[in-house]
């Protein structure tokens, strides 16, 4: 018999999968959303936690971003 769940396919450099892989060590063990990784660049996630990701990386992305100053 086939196991089947449903998620999420990411890929991205490995600096980027490394913050995810940080997001979900820092969550409780029942909330962890990393189902497996495929190598150091895919990973395959549960599908509610697409905006979440979404989110962190948007304010990573602000916090690390410079602006010109006028």
């Amino acid at each position: 018999m086939v196991n089947a769940i449903k998620g999420i396919f990411i890929s991205c450099d490995v600096p980027m999968a490394q913050f995810i892989v940080n997001l979900n060590n820092a969550m409780p063990a029942n909330e962890k959303f990393i189902v497996h990784m495929l190598d150091s660049t895919h990973m395959f996630v549960q599908p509610h936690v697409a905006e979440m990701i979404r989110s962190r990386i948007a304010e990573f992305r602000d916090q690390n971003s410079y602006d010109k100053p006028q």
